[in-house]
């Protein structure tokens, strides 16, 4: 049935394929997102190492603004995963079956924060401009941190460079010649997880187009579509929890 499969998404109880599929949905979240937000601010926002070197730049250079500017992108994503973090663990305590779908309601309502903020942008540039970047950072840091922890560090969604370097191992592994190679010293791929890699760098890449074009040609709200992509993701839990409490 919809309603159980719907469940399987965020529900406590995890399997190798609800996190594949849940990671394939957030990625394509955060490319969207990412790509969005780009357009809006002139900044990705997804992945800290840009940030970082930018940080180091700005204070070897004497760009005290900008580097105030990085510092705050940057705390903003630790204080997203921390959120995240926070959230999942007292779910846990409370034994809630939306332990890990609260931190995606937040998200989605942060989402249409965003959109309400795009608003004033033209009108207030230096004031709205700085909190949408923080804000869109704190986004990223707390779903980046939901999918790690119920995936134990092996899904990441909201940057692609690990998955790159990732995908890049495992095909130096599948191309690798083991001709005359003893059974100790063969190298075999991980074509699972070659698979898996592929298709949550295709997720983003797919919604990065799809953000990219939304907010083009529609504009802020775009952020509506994503916003109802995680509540889905996430109600069917909630739900359960909010009967549980009425029996």
């Amino acid at each position: 049935m919809p309603i159980n499969y719907l469940r399987e998404f965020t529900r406590p109880e995890r399997s190798d394929a609800t996190n594949r599929r849940l990671g394939r949905s957030l990625a394509f979240v955060a490319g969207a997102a990412n790509a969005g937000g780009f357009l809006v601010v002139g900044q990705y926002t997804s992945h800290m190492s840009g940030i970082v070197s930018s940080l180091a730049d700005s204070l070897a250079l004497g760009n005290i603004t900008i580097a105030v500017a990085g510092l705050s992108s940057l705390l903003s994503f630790l204080a997203g995963a921390a959120t995240s973090a926070i959230l999942i663990n007292w779910g846990r305590r409370k034994q809630l079956r939306s332990q890990y779908a609260m931190p995606l309601v937040l998200e989605a309502a942060l989402l249409l924060l965003f959109g309400l903020l795009g608003s004033n942008l033209e009108t207030h540039h230096l004031l709205f401009v700085p909190a949408t970047v923080c804000l869109l950072c704190y986004v990223m840091g707390l779903q980046n941190a939901v999918i790690t922890k119920i995936s134990k560090a092996e899904i990441r969604t909201t940057h692609v460079t690990g998955l790159v370097t990732d995908i890049g191992i495992e095909l130096g592994k599948l191309f690798y010649w083991n001709a005359g190679a003893t059974p100790q010293d063969l190298v075999r791929a991980d074509r699972k997880k070659l698979v898996l890699l592929g298709s949550l760098l295709l997720s983003f890449l797919i919604g990065g187009l799809a953000g990219a074009a939304g907010f083009r040609h529609l504009g802020f709200v775009s952020t509506v579509p994503l916003a109802i992509v995680l509540i889905t993701l996430a109600v069917v839990p909630i739900f359960d929890d909010m009967l549980a409490d009425r029996c």
